[in-house]
Parts: C-alpha cells; structure tokens; sequence
C-alpha cells in the first residue's frame, strides 16, 4: 500500500480521536444569565389593612305591607323602579272597604237622626217645664237622652273615619323617595296585613353591608376609618367609616354584622347590590414591608425565605425572613428585608442560591439593580 494512502475507516477513526481530544482540551459551557420577575416589597401600610368582601346597601331598607288582607289586583311598579313618596305602588280590591264606609255613612245618618229628635224633644220639654206642665225628672230624661243620642253620633262618626280609613288602606303608598329593591307578590294573589310586597332603598344614604370575624372583633370600633373598593372598579379607594356593629355574633356563620357608611361624595359613585372590598387597619399590628405569596419559598434551614439579587454580581441570595399574617395575595415581612431590596417575585422554586440572574419588570424589561444610597456626608 502506498504511503500516502490510508483506507477510509482508519481516516474516520483518527478526525473522530482528534475531534474528542479538541473538546476535552476547551472549557465547560457556561450557564447563562436566566431572566427573573423582580419587586421591591410594597410598602408597610397595606400589609397592616385586612379585607372583607360586602355589598352596596341603602341605609334605610324598609318592606312595605298592606294594613289590611285583601286581593292584590293592581301592581304599579317593578324591582328596581324609582319611586316618589305618597306614588302609588300596588291596589286590593276595595269592594269589601266601600261596603264597609257606606255602612258606617249610614249608621251615622241614623245616629244624627236620633240625635235631631232628641235634641228637638228636650227643647220642648225645656219650654213646657218653664210652665211647669212636666216635671222636673221628665226634662232631666230627655236631657239624658240627648246626650246618649250625641255620643252615639260621635261613635258612628268614628266608625265611618275607621272605615274610610280602612278603603285608603286597599293602595300601598310609598313612605319616602327610593328604589323598589325587590317584590315578594304579584297580582292575582291574596294577601294578608303586613305581607311584605316590595322592599323600599331610601335615597337617604348608601352603606356597605360586611361580616366581621369574631376572632377580630375587639380591632374594630364604631366610628373607624375604612376604605372601600368596588368589585367593578379594582384600585378606585373609596372613603368611609364603620357606622354600626351588631351587638351578637351570628349563631350560625358566627360573625358580627356592620355596616359601613360611605362618604356623601361616594355615594354618586356607587349602586345598590354591587360587590365591595372594606380594607381596615388593623388595630394593634405594626406596620411593616409585605411581598407577594408567590415569592415564599424554604431555606435549607425550612425557615421562609426569598430570594434577593445582589447588585453587584446580579447572583441570587436566600434571605431568611419573619412573617406575619397571610393575606389573600401578600404577605408582610417583619423582618430580613429592606425597602430597597429586589425580591424575585415568582418562579423561586426553579432557582438555587448564588445563580446569575437577569432581574426584569412586569413588563419584561431589564433592570439594573441598585446600592442604596449613603445619607449624605458619608462614602459608601
């Protein structure tokens, strides 16, 4: 075999020899930088506030009845029409009423007949006993039946006002302006005195309707600030204050009834039945830093931590944090964290400490973490 010739799997196996020798001679690849969602913890304040979910209620909600059982023949007004005091809202059917008012019209014209005879009869008898043509006790018997005969008219006058009364009572008015919230008949259906018919919202006031927990009851009192925040408008506060607290707890859900009333300048903002959000402070708990709940993980201790980005280096470092109570979304830290610090707000579990990260916002835009700033006149 010639020396410049080699057979072709000995020319594969001697590029293959070489090419392994040139990688195991080169360096390992580097990791590269993973792109990370930062934060800075949000302020003390909110982390202090606890949240109970409510619903827009007028102040005065009263259901309207019938004085008197009847047969509902006319209904005027719907759930949700508005409504003017002294409108008409719903009709018995009167027949019964104004058979009543004629019979008590017509035992007062008897009564005033009698009262007419009477009174005629004791005159005469005034006049003959000047003459003294009857006697003394036959004027005294007249005169006592003129009295009887006037009391009996004023009693029948009071029947016919009574059943007047009871005919005005056959049309459900409304007491005050308002919004009909709901209606519990329709017409057709017979009903009895003090049936609710429609429940009436006042126009005077507007108030939030919330379930206080009894474990917390002592951190609220009459009179505290709260605010409000519409299921319909997320970030719009509202201002109010706690108006009342139930005496009781629910036996049931054992919860404390409140209402919260909103400030007359809310009021236009807001309409019955809407969902709500009563944020208040909590009576006695420090202020302190929160983070988001995704951003908790476990140190190889098993005590909470997070992770910070250096500003330096851009490495990650687990920081051991103090937290207090859980919220909903938050969590405050009392302890281990500082205004200032880049918190990876998700996807810890994915990451170990003193990994090279890239730190970016919400909106996927990188971000240069850093030092705090010395007060002034010192060096960093």
């Amino acid at each position: 075999m010639p020396a410049n010739r080699f057979p072709p799997f000995l020319l594969a196996a001697l590029a293959l020899t070489a090419l392994l020798s040139a990688c195991g001679r080169g360096d390992a690849p580097q990791e590269a930088p993973r792109p990370v969602l930062v934060e800075h913890p949000a302020g003390g304040a909110e982390a202090a506030l606890a949240a109970y979910a409510g619903e827009i209620r007028a102040r005065e909600e009263s259901p309207l009845a019938f004085r008197i059982g009847g047969n509902l023949v006319r209904r005027h007004v719907d759930a949700g029409a508005a409504v003017r005091t002294g409108q008409v809202l719903a009709e018995l059917d009167p027949g019964d009423q104004r058979l009543q008012a004629q019979a008590a019209q017509a035992q007062l014209s008897a009564a005033e007949a009698e009262l007419a005879r009477a009174r005629a009869d004791r005159a005469r008898f005034e006049a003959l006993a000047k003459d003294q043509l009857v006697s003394r006790s036959a004027l005294d018997g007249q005169t006592a039946a003129w009295k009887a005969a006037e009391e009996q008219a004023r009693a029948a006058r009071a029947q016919l006002d009574v059943a007047r009364n009871q005919a005005a009572y056959s049309q459900l008015r409304a007491p005050r302006d308002g919004v009909i919230a709901s209606r519990q008949a329709e017409a057709g259906q017979v009903v009895a005195a003090g049936q609710a018919i429609f429940t009436l919202a006042g126009d005077a006031g507007r108030e939030v309707a919330i379930a206080l927990p009894e474990s917390r009851i002592r951190d609220f009192s009459v009179g505290q600030p709260v605010m409000v925040e519409l299921w319909s408008a997320p970030g719009q506060h509202l201002p109010g204050t706690i108006r009342e607290i139930a005496a009781a707890a629910d036996p049931q859900a054992r919860t404390y009834a409140a209402r919260v009333a909103l400030d007359a300048s809310a009021e236009s903002a807001v309409d019955l039945g809407q969902s709500a959000r009563v944020y208040v402070q909590r009576n006695g708990e420090r202020a302190a830093l929160s983070v988001p709940l995704s951003a908790l993980q476990r140190d190889a201790a098993g005590r909470h931590a997070v992770f910070v980005v250096d500003p330096a280096t851009h490495a990650l470092e687990s920081v051991p944090v103090e937290l207090g109570a859980f919220g909903e979304t938050r969590v405050p830290v009392l302890s281990g964290l500082e205004a200032g610090d880049w918190v990876v707000s998700a996807g810890g579990h994915l990451l170990r400490e003193g990994q090279e990260v890239v730190p970016v916002d919400r909106d996927n835009r990188p971000i240069e973490p850093q030092h705090p700033q010395p007060p002034a006149g010192q060096t960093p």
